[in-house]
């Protein structure tokens, strides 16, 4: 019946799908669920994090389209569909104090209004499960936190023909579950990083782990865990892709494939809605809604 399962996965920019949940939706079409990814705004504002293509001016100047270029190649790689909500990235401000969002960014739109464009994807597509990010955003970037409200707005909305009128925004469904992606948790951070010291290997988490303590970040709850390390290869090949993004030989891959499949081979997330039972922790996003599609 996976023919008939749907996943949509809703993220603030090009590359975070990559980074996030990847293997989970490689998984996933592996089975024949029908996967999209929505991505909020093109990256426009977002740094050229890789040190290799820095001080490139082609890039710095048509940043735009090198982003969207890199998650087709992103998106074929992972075999997904993909859908652009069309709204302006946001930057991350930094500064004390920070300085204001620029105007017409995807942090500054009405809630509901931007929600709208959710709605329509949700009802065109009509996935029974919508991953996002959490009310924290995963972390503090205003288009991660914009993502969160959105999603949850239109979770509901997709079923409301007051708010959002099958006239204008099609024809009314409602989901059956909403997760957060947890995929940067503290259990696996530590299991990765003692792993590495166990083995003599010099661990990229030792300054993440310091800082978790310094900011008392607070534990989120794990309900789901997604058996798909044969996927991990497929996620890296799909973060590599954003090639403005990542650095192939940054902190990212020094955790070696087979200790990563050894140690956690699994990715994480948070169940935050559901309207149908199944029992906790799950191994499937769509527990209680397979035996039923």
């Amino acid at each position: 019946m996976t023919d008939q399962l749907r996943l949509m996965a809703v993220h603030a920019h090009p590359d975070d799908e990559s980074s996030k949940g990847a293997a989970t939706m490689a998984k996933y079409v592996s089975e024949g669920v029908d996967v999209l990814v929505v991505t909020c705004t093109g990256g426009e504002r977002g740094s050229i994090l890789n040190p290799k293509l820095q001080g490139d001016k082609y890039i710095e100047e048509h940043i735009h389209e090198v982003r969207k270029k890199e998650m087709d190649e992103a998106r074929e790689i992972l075999g997904v569909g993909q859908e652009w909500l069309g709204f302006v990235d946001s930057g991350l401000p930094e500064g004390d104090p920070l300085p204001p969002l620029p105007d017409g960014c995807f942090a500054l739109e009405d809630v509901d209004k931007a929600a709208g464009e959710l709605v329509k994807q949700i009802r065109s597509f009509r996935p029974q499960v919508i991953t996002t990010y959490d009310e924290n955003g995963g972390y503090p970037h205003p288009d991660h936190i914009m993502t969160h409200k959105i999603s949850m707005v239109a979770f509901e909305g997709a079923s409301d023909t007051e708010k959002y009128p099958e006239a204008e925004f099609g024809p009314v469904y409602q989901p059956l579950k909403l997760y957060y992606n947890q995929g940067f948790n503290r259990p696996r951070t530590e299991a990765l990083h003692h792993a590495m010291l166990e083995r003599g290997l010099d661990s990229p988490y030792g300054e993440w782990l310091k800082r978790w303590s310094e900011f008392q970040r607070t534990e989120r709850t794990l309900t789901t865990h997604i058996p798909c390390a044969d996927f991990f290869e497929i996620r890296d090949k799909a973060l590599i892709a954003h090639a403005t993004q990542i650095d192939p030989d940054g902190g990212w891959f020094r955790v070696p494939m087979e200790l990563q499949k050894e140690v956690w081979p699994t990715e994480e997330y948070e169940l935050a809605k559901s309207l149908v039972d199944s029992s906790l922790p799950e191994d499937d996003l769509f527990a209680g809604i397979r035996d039923n599609a």
